[in-house]
């Protein structure tokens, strides 16, 4: 029955209590409703759990079974219910994040050696994945992608500085054919692509007040970043990438950034999820740990 929990909850009060009044006081209720409840509890059980008089009450010999095999169970639903207010009041469980793998190397990692010394009772679960990902069937709590990515009703939070995607080669492709010089120019190139589940990027370009996109063509496509990275350092062609994962490379005059005054900078990656209500306090450290 819907009720019983409850009501049982508050016979084992009354009983240990051994007073309506008292119980009553520490339940909450009145003494007369409290009394209307244990009545109706009796009645549909057939059994007298309580015995009154005009100044005590106490468990009847079928009261103190019940309540013998009541006790421990109560006990467990407790521990229970101060285990869920920890993780209200203290981070603490687990959090199922995705992320693209780009985020994941520049957005996360670099915090989680502090997030993780910080809240040392969260568990976080990431999956990478770099196509746009459903959190509500998916069941994840959040996920980091960039903007235009994500869906319009969730609630996102920008969790980085503001990004460029650049296009690199090795210095001995362009030796071999070339620098472009603008977005066109990249038809007579090998140009190495990336793909989404939906399909391959186009590459977008932006210089003042004029846009193009190109559909890159060549001889290879990825699903990953990582690899059209180390592809464009073979000297197999030009590729695109995050200029953060790249600077490594440039630095190291491994890459050679080409196109530079076509590619604008855009506001990077977002944590987002789908409700601010009720939000674990697991995943507002998170957001702070990943903002500061």
């Amino acid at each position: 029955m819907r009720n019983d929990l409850g009501e049982l909850a508050a016979f084992a009060v009354v009983a240990q209590e051994k007073s309506f009044t008292r119980a009553a006081s520490r339940l909450g209720v009145s003494q007369s409703a409290l009394s209307h409840m244990m009545r109706g509890l009796e009645r549909r059980l057939g059994l007298q759990l309580l015995a009154r008089t005009t100044r005590s009450v106490s468990p009847t010999p079928a009261g103190n079974a019940l309540l013998a095999d009541l006790s421990p169970a109560l006990d467990r639903i407790e521990h229970s219910l101060a285990e869920a207010r920890k993780q209200r009041d203290r981070p603490s469980g687990r959090i199922r994040l995705v992320t693209s793998r780009t985020a994941a190397q520049l957005v996360l990692l670099p915090k989680l050696a502090s997030f993780t010394r910080t809240y040392p009772d969260v568990l976080l679960d990431v999956t990478a994945s770099n196509d746009p990902v459903d959190l509500v069937s998916g069941e994840f709590d959040a996920g980091i992608q960039i903007g235009e990515l994500i869906q319009r009703d969730m609630i996102a939070v920008r969790v980085s500085q503001d990004m460029r995607l650049i296009c690199v080669a090795s210095p001995n492709y362009l030796k071999k054919h070339g620098t472009p010089r603008l977005p066109g120019d990249l038809k007579d190139h090998s140009c190495i692509a990336f793909r989404f589940r939906t399909g391959v990027y186009r590459w977008e370009f932006e210089k003042g007040r004029k846009k193009l996109t190109v559909n890159p063509k060549g001889p290879l496509i990825f699903d990953d970043p990582e690899l059209v990275i180390q592809a464009a350092i073979l000297g197999i062609g030009i590729g695109m990438a995050m200029e953060a994962s790249l600077v490594p490379f440039i630095e190291k005059n491994q890459l050679v950034e080409v196109l530079n005054d076509w590619s604008p900078k855009f506001p990077g990656f977002f944590l987002y999820y789908p409700s601010r209500r009720n939000q674990p306090v697991a995943l507002a450290a998170l957001i702070q740990t990943l903002r500061s």
